[in-house]
């Protein structure tokens, strides 16, 4: 049997906001019900990050994060949650102290510094943009926190370089445990977009045993995840990446997109992994 297919939530994001789609959830209560819907749907794992309910961006203010999470283990202690470090704004010491003092099972660990820009895709014009720092010496502070709170590491691979960043990183002091976990993610300006043999090349050069994800920015959702059903990959899909259906229409929730890689899974023989059985995968 083909391994199972796991299917990570991406609830809201850092800039997706209420009007983008209005399902975007921004209150802790607003999360708990959405992760609940997700998990229905065949979500295990929930990507999360803690909104600013006046502006509805991203914060990594703790006190904000921690009521979020804390309603979504009421709602439903079983699902796995995942929490982002990535900020473009803040120091190294605050992107990390939520998996410090949280200890979620899981964490995104950002592997290159990269422009990083909200932009016209067709016309080339850049809105907003950033310098998204994250040297080695992050990178190794970050290894180190994550190691001793026991918080596994979703390594986010914006371009080819993130790899090699990683496979560097992990010969000092043992500091991820294997297997290792990595997420592809496609379509962001300044870093790579979707070509299937692109994915490939990069899907061969992992560490045997290792897992990974991917994660597609608007158009890129639909066809990342296409591929990755068929190749042995497991997704990522939800409002922080794509507001809309396949078909163009607003998405009613990240839990629609979710009902949407469902039947991607049926079609391409893969079934969606059960919360216990993506513990299992992924060795947490």
């Amino acid at each position: 049997m083909k391994e199972k297919l796991i299917i990570t939530a991406a609830l809201a994001g850092g800039a997706t906001t209420k009007n983008n789609n209005p399902a975007t959830p921004y209150s802790p209560e607003e999360f708990a019900e959405e992760s609940y819907r997700c998990l229905e749907e065949g979500a295990s794992i929930v990507h999360i990050h803690a909104k600013d309910p006046e502006t509805g961006m991203g914060t990594m203010d703790l006190k904000r994060l921690q009521d979020t999470i804390g309603a979504i283990r009421d709602r439903c202690p079983e699902l796995i949650i995942n929490i982002s470090t990535g900020s473009m704004t803040d120091t190294p010491e605050v992107r990390i102290a939520p998996v410090v003092d949280l200890k979620p099972e899981m964490a995104s660990f950002n592997t290159n510094t990269m422009n990083f820009a909200v932009a016209n895709h067709k016309t080339g014009e850049v809105w907003i943009e950033f310098i998204y720092e994250n040297t080695f010496k992050t990178m190794a502070y970050f290894a180190e926190e994550m190691k001793s709170s026991g918080v596994k590491p979703e390594f986010e691979i914006f371009d080819p370089g993130g790899l090699y960043n990683v496979l560097l990183v992990a010969k000092q002091d043992d500091y991820f445990a294997k297997p290792l976990h990595f997420q592809f993610v496609y379509g962001v300006a300044g870093g790579m977009t979707f070509e299937p043999l692109l994915h490939m090349s990069l899907v061969k050069m992992l560490p045997e045993g290792s897992t990974y994800s991917v994660c597609g920015v608007g158009p890129w959702q639909n066809q990342s995840a296409v591929i990755a059903s068929i190749t042995g990959g497991h997704i990522r899909i939800g409002l922080e990446d794509n507001i809309k259906m396949p078909n163009g229409e607003l998405a009613k929730g990240s839990w629609e997109q979710i009902k949407w890689v469902r039947e991607l899974a049926l079609i391409a023989d893969r079934p969606v992994a059960t919360v216990a059985e993506t513990r299992e995968i992924l060795k947490l």
